[in-house]
């Protein structure tokens, strides 16, 4: 059994954040811990409150963990502070985990701000050259990176450009495009193309959450990156096919699926 942590934020609809993380974990066949930086108040219709966790409890969970258990990989998601990000970083620089996968997390689907504005550049500067790989969308990459994306050509430079920050691998995500839902990874010396299906859906609650766990998830079973890439895109694809409607809004993925469909709990 490998062991995959999560820090980030916990969503109390438990589609996205802390919750998806363990799910995603889970569902590989991965034992998941986590290390909460935020609560939020939200669900399937938008965030209506975030109260961050002060730095020395954060502090203090990270030790927890490492003190104890050994973290074969470990993603990164909600960090909405300076101090929560300088915090995490010291500790990471500390104890020198590997696998680091970083999902920059700056935006909810309904526009709230879960990364203060002003502490954008403290991620950019103290969590990317740590990860092994990042994982931002398109308005994230282009906050990241100052580059506009409308074109896979542009999508390719953000990428060199963020990769020049110190981030070993970068995976841009395709979806908020307007054509087939590409991927596009890069790892210094060549890009790689993940393309898959656009899924006519509004349940996508926590996508970003979900796919940069598989990867983690994917990397502490020993899978290389291209490999743990494939393999998350093809388990989010999944998930967000058979999405679930619930609540008024924006529903979550099927994290689970795969495994309801195996046990007989679901016929399709």
């Amino acid at each position: 059994m490998k062991n995959v942590l999560t820090i980030a934020g916990s969503d109390s609809s438990g589609g996205a954040g802390i919750q998806a993380d363990l799910k995603t974990f889970s569902a590989h066949g991965v034992f998941g811990m986590s290390v909460i930086t935020a609560i939020t108040a939200q669900n399937t219709q938008g965030v209506f409150g975030v109260q961050d966790i002060s730095v020395d409890m954060i502090e203090k969970q990270i030790d927890a963990i490492f003190d104890d258990i050994e973290v074969h990989a470990l993603k990164i998601g909600m960090v909405s502070q300076i101090e929560t990000i300088k915090a995490i970083s010291g500790k990471l620089k500390q104890y020198s985990p590997k696998n680091i996968v970083v999902d920059p997390v700056m935006i909810s689907k309904s526009g709230y701000d879960l990364l203060a504005p002003e502490a954008k550049e403290t991620l950019i500067k103290e969590l990317l050259p740590l990860a092994t790989i990042a994982t931002p969308n398109i308005p994230e990459a282009q906050v990241i990176s100052g580059v506009t994306i409308n074109s896979l050509e542009q999508m390719e430079a953000a990428a060199i450009k963020i990769h020049s920050l110190g981030v070993k691998n970068v995976l841009i995500k395709g979806g908020h495009m307007e054509d087939a839902a590409t991927d596009v990874l890069y790892d210094g010396s060549k890009f790689i193309y993940f393309k898959s299906e656009r899924i006519n859906t509004k349940n996508t609650h926590g996508t970003g959450c979900t796919l940069s766990s598989a990867i983690a998830s994917n990397l502490a079973k020993g899978l290389t990156i291209e490999e743990s890439v494939a393999n998350a895109k093809d388990y989010i694809t999944t998930a967000i096919k058979h999405s679930l409607s619930l609540g008024k809004g924006v529903g979550p993925t099927n994290h689970f699926y795969t495994l309801y469909k195996k046990a007989g709990v679901i016929s399709e």
